[in-house]
C-alpha cells in the first residue's frame, strides 16, 4: 500500500483520518496526498434556469471568498500535519524508505474527483459519517467505496494510537468478504494476530471461518478463527462486541450493495458498523 489518497474534509474527525493515513504510511513508507477538493458553483447556475432567477456577481463574489477561506484552512492543515510528522513532500516517483506526503487541489461540481482519483490508489482513507454532522460525508465514502475500484479505511472519531497489529475480519463466506480479505492482505501479512470472526446468523454458503484460517496459515499470517451467535444483539452490533473483547486494531468487513439503480444501499450490519464502530474499519466493495 505505497499509494494512499485522503480527501480533506472539514470535520472533527479530520485529526483522526489523519492519524489513521499516517500509520498505514509508516509500515509501507507510502506517499500521501492529501486531496482538497473545490467545489463549482453549478448548483447555483442550475437554479438561475431552473427556478427563474441566476447567480448574480455579488453571489459568486462571495462564493469565491469563501471556497477561496476555506482552500486556505485546508492548506493550513496539511502544513500542520505535514509538519507535526516530519513528512518530506514526495519529490520522486522512486519508491523510499520513508513516508511522503503531497497536495492536490481539484475543482470539482461533486464528489465524483474522489472516486476518480482513488482508482490509481491503493487505498482511500476517509471518515466515519457522524450524526447530524454534514461533514465526514457519506457522499465522500460512498464515492471512494463504490468507484475507486480500491478499499477503503474509513476511520473512527477518535484518532487511532496503532492500526493493524491485532486485526479482525468478519467472515460471512460471500465473494465480497473474501475479495476484502484479498485487498487487505498486506496488512494481514504485517499483523501480530489476525481472527477470523464468524456470526453465525450472518454466515451465507460458502467457507467458514476456519477454511480461512487455513489460507492464512499457508500465506504465513497467524490465524484464529471465534464463533460465537447474535444471541439478543443484531449482526452488526455482534461484530462490533466482539471485535471490542478481542482488542482489535482494525475491522475488515465486505461492503454490499444490493441495487444496480442506486449508488449505495448498505446492509444492516454495514450501516450499523458505519454509525457505530470506534475502531477502523477497512472495507471494499
Amino acid at each position: 500500500m505505497r499509494n494512499i489518497l485522503v480527501p480533506l474534509e472539514d470535520s472533527e474527525a479530520l485529526p483522526a483520518v489523519l492519524e489513521a493515513a499516517y500509520l498505514v504510511a509508516l509500515r509501507f513508507s507510502s506517499y500521501i496526498e492529501i486531496l482538497h477538493v473545490r467545489p463549482m458553483l453549478t448548483g447555483i447556475m442550475a437554479a438561475g434556469m431552473e427556478g427563474g432567477f441566476a447567480a448574480t456577481p455579488h453571489m459568486e463574489e462571495a462564493f469565491e471568498q469563501e471556497e477561496n477561506e476555506r482552500s486556505r484552512r485546508a492548506w493550513d492543515t496539511f502544513e500542520a500535519f505535514r509538519s507535526k510528522k516530519h513528512l518530506p513532500r514526495s519529490e520522486t516517483l522512486a519508491p523510499t524508505d520513508h513516508p511522503t506526503v503531497g497536495w492536490l487541489e481539484e475543482v470539482s461540481p461533486g464528489t465524483g474527483v474522489i472516486g476518480n482519483r482513488g482508482r490509481i490508489f491503493d487505498l482511500t482513507v476517509v471518515g466515519r459519517p457522524l450524526r447530524g454532522r454534514p461533514t465526514p460525508s457519506i457522499g465522500t465514502l460512498e464515492a471512494a467505496l463504490f468507484e475507486s475500484g480500491h478499499p477503503v479505511l474509513i476511520a473512527p472519531p477518535t484518532p487511532p494510537s496503532q492500526l493493524g497489529e491485532n486485526i479482525t475480519i468478519s467472515w460471512n463466506g460471500s465473494p465480497e468478504t473474501a475479495r476484502t480479505v484479498t485487498f487487505a492482505l498486506p496488512l494481514l501479512a504485517g499483523a501480530k494476530h489476525v481472527h477470523v470472526l464468524a456470526i453465525e446468523e450472518g454466515m451465507v454458503p460458502g467457507p467458514r471461518a476456519r477454511d480461512l484460517v487455513e489460507y492464512m496459515l499457508r500465506r504465513g499470517i497467524d490465524a484464529s478463527a471465534v464463533e460465537a451467535k447474535c444471541d439478543d444483539r443484531s449482526i452488526g452490533a455482534a461484530i462490533l462486541d466482539e471485535a471490542t473483547k478481542l482488542g482489535t486494531d482494525l475491522l475488515i468487513k465486505g461492503a454490499f450493495t444490493h441495487s444496480r439503480l442506486r449508488q449505495l444501499i448498505f446492509g444492516g450490519p454495514t450501516s450499523h458498523i458505519l454509525a457505530n464502530a470506534e475502531i477502523p474499519v477497512f472495507m471494499a466493495h
